[in-house]
């Protein structure tokens, strides 16, 4: 029998640790600028897919309706987005940029690509392809699969 791989050893742990460094520091770009990551992620779904229903943002972005509700609700607050009723169904939000928003926006880095730009450095570009197929491949099994009989 062999013996079980150590945890920190496991494929899960390192992407887990890898997207929370990355999260990190990602999240450490944008701070002097008065935004985190998951609002920069909605401010780059607007300013590059124009006005956006709430949900197909958060569809978008892979944001539960809770989280997105608060993240929206703090970029309102700054003056970065506002909402309006949708003018094809008034039961959904339409999230816009405003003109400070767009102003911001104009001024940010794209943060993932500065850390991405650290964190690959010098690593063959055959193995972060099979990096990304490994992950991809076990997220979609995992996806696909049904776990505890539901």
């Amino acid at each position: 029998m062999t013996e079980p791989v150590s945890e920190p050893e496991t494929v899960g742990t390192w992407a887990k640790r890898y997207y929370y460094a990355n999260r990190g520091a990602v999240d450490r770009v944008l701070r002097p600028r008065g935004i985190g990551s998951t609002q920069w992620a909605v401010l780059y779904q607007l300013a590059t897919s124009g006005p956006t229903s709430q949900r197909d943002l958060g569809r978008a972005l892979h944001i539960e309706r809770a989280s997105l509700s608060g993240i929206v609700a703090t970029l309102v607050r700054k003056g970065l987005v506002e909402q309006a009723p949708s003018a094809t169904d008034q039961r959904q939000r339409l999230v816009t940029l405003t003109t400070d928003g767009r102003a911001l926006w104009s001024t940010l880095p794209d943060p993932f690509a500065e850390v991405r730009s650290v964190a690959l450095v010098g690593i063959d570009p055959d193995d972060l392809a099979t990096a990304i197929r490994v992950l991809r491949t076990a997220t979609e099994q995992v996806e696909a699969h049904t776990f505890g009989g539901s």
